[in-house]
C-alpha cells in the first residue's frame, strides 16, 4: 500500500483527506507542531524515517490579518517551508501535494481565473503563497498544486475551531441580528469534496497547477442565506459592503476559480456550492 506523509493531518483539508485516502493508502499523520516545515532539518529526516511515495502539504500560516504584521512567519511556513518539502520530495523521489489559494489573485475581474492568469497579490498572505507556488516550480517538477477558495469541513479550522457554516447555524439559533458581507463573490468549497478530487488527481501523471472548487459562486450573504433555509432557520439578516468590516489585510471582491484543468482530464467538476 503506498505510503502518504500527511501534514498538517488534524486541520480540516487533513482530516478529510486522511478519511478520503485510508482505502487505498497507508496514511502517516503528522502536524506543524511535530514537523515545523520551516525547521529544514526536521523535514528532511521525517521524510527519510518514513521514507513515503507521496508527501501531502496542508500546513500553511493562513491568519489572514496576521500575515500584514507577522510578515517573516508567513514567508518562513508559506514560501520557505515548502521549499524545504520540495527539496525533501526531490532528494527521496516522493511526489508532493501542496495547496495554494484564490488570494493570488487581486479580484479586479468578473470572470473565473483560470490556472493560466497571471497571480497579483494585494495582501502578504497572497503574496507568500504566490512566492510559495514560484519556489514549489523551480525547484521540483514532481507536483500538484492545487489552488482553491471557501473551505469548510466538519474538523473546522484549527484555529477558529470551527467553520463557516457552523458559526452561521450557530448565531441564527442565538436570535440575533446578523450583518453578513455581500460583495466578496466566492465558490464555497467542502474539505470533503476537495479530498475526492485531489485521490483523483492520484491517479494521475499530469503534475502541475490545478484550480479546484465547487461549481457556481456566490456571496457571503449568499451563502449564508442558503444556509438558513436548508437549516429551516429564520433569523434577521442584512446584506452589508465590505467596508463595514475594515481588516488589516485586503479582500478580494471575486474570487471565483475555474477548473478548467480537472475537467480537460476527463474528471466530472467538483458539485455546485449549494
Amino acid at each position: 500500500m503506498p505510503r502518504v506523509l500527511l501534514i498538517g493531518a488534524r486541520g480540516q483539508l487533513g482530516v478529510d483527506l486522511a478519511a478520503v485516502l485510508s482505502a487505498a493508502y497507508e496514511i502517516i499523520p503528522t502536524t506543524q507542531d511535530e514537523m515545523p516545515v520551516e525547521d529544514v532539518a526536521r523535514v528532511r529526516a521525517c521524510v527519510v524515517q518514513h521514507n513515503p511515495g507521496i508527501i501531502i502539504n496542508c500546513s500553511a500560516f493562513h491568519r489572514v490579518d496576521d500575515c500584514e504584521t507577522q510578515v517573516e512567519q508567513a514567508f518562513r511556513v508559506n514560501v520557505y517551508g515548502l521549499r524545504n518539502l520540495a527539496l525533501a520530495a526531490r532528494e527521496s523521489g516522493a511526489l508532493l501535494v501542496s495547496f495554494s489559494t484564490d488570494y493570488v489573485f487581486d479580484s479586479a475581474r468578473r470572470t473565473p481565473y483560470g490556472e493560466d492568469d497571471i497571480p497579483t497579490p494585494k495582501s502578504i498572505y497572497g503574496v507568500s503563497k504566490a512566492a510559495g507556488e514560484i519556489m514549489l516550480r523551480a525547484l521540483y517538477e514532481r507536483h500538484f498544486l492545487i489552488r482553491t477558495c471557501g473551505l469548510y469541513g466538519y474538523a473546522g479550522s484549527r484555529e477558529k475551531k470551527t467553520n463557516f457554516v457552523e458559526s452561521m447555524i450557530g448565531w441564527a439559533r442565538q436570535g440575533k441580528p446578523l450583518r453578513i458581507v455581500s460583495d466578496q463573490v466566492c465558490t464555497p468549497t467542502p474539505t470533503l469534496e476537495l479530498a475526492h478530487a485531489v485521490r483523483n488527481l492520484l491517479a494521475v501523471e499530469d503534475y502541475g497547477l490545478y484550480h479546484l472548487t465547487c461549481a457556481g459562486q456566490c456571496s457571503w450573504y449568499e451563502f449564508a442565506t442558503a444556509i438558513f433555509e436548508l437549516m429551516d432557520l429564520h433569523p434577521a439578516v442584512s446584506p452589508v459592503p465590505t467596508s463595514e468590516f475594515p481588516t488589516p489585510a485586503r479582500r478580494r471582491g471575486y474570487s471565483v476559480l475555474d477548473n478548467r484543468r480537472y475537467r480537460s482530464l476527463g474528471f466530472e467538476d467538483l458539485p455546485h456550492w449549494r
